[in-house]
């Protein structure tokens, strides 16, 4: 009975230490899981860090393009304001210049006018002073004619 109680007690200390080899098999397989859910976990975390660094970059390209677009943007129309403004004195140089060549083409139409009006008037003047010669050379004529022909 000793003997069996020997064995009994042998056997509870090999199962004892089966079962304390089980748990220590079982706590490293645990911790294995562990370790391997630590690790995946830990790589999760830095694929959604690494994730959301790509989506703040994308973000701040996205707004720098933006921004550049912008400017550019802002740029052609102060050039093309710029060019207007250009195109616009150019315009009323050109209007004040057309407005000086038509100021002195009218003074030069009216000046001819003027001298085409003294002109006429000069030439009626000399037309009326040879008719009036003329005038005055027939009536001498006739008068030469009436004397010569009363003294008859």
């Amino acid at each position: 009975m000793v003997r069996q109680i020997e064995l009994a007690k042998e056997q509870e200390r090999a199962a004892a230490e089966a079962k304390k080899q089980r748990n220590a098999q079982m706590l490293a397989e645990v911790e294995v899981s562990n370790n391997i859910a630590l690790d995946r976990k830990a790589e999760k975390l830095r694929q959604e860090r690494e994730e959301d660094l790509k989506i703040v970059r994308y973000n701040a390209e996205r707004i720098a393009k933006e921004e550049q677009a912008a400017a550019e943007e802002r740029a052609r129309k102060e050039e093309k304001e710029l060019e207007i403004q250009r195109l616009r004195e150019l315009q009323e140089r050109a209007a004040d210049r057309q407005g000086e060549i038509d100021a002195l083409r009218a003074k030069r139409a009216f000046e001819e006018g003027e001298r085409k009006a003294r002109r006429e008037e000069k030439e009626k003047a000399e037309l009326a002073r040879k008719n009036a010669r003329e005038l005055d050379l027939v009536r001498r004529k006739q008068f030469v004619e009436r004397e010569v022909m009363l003294a008859q």
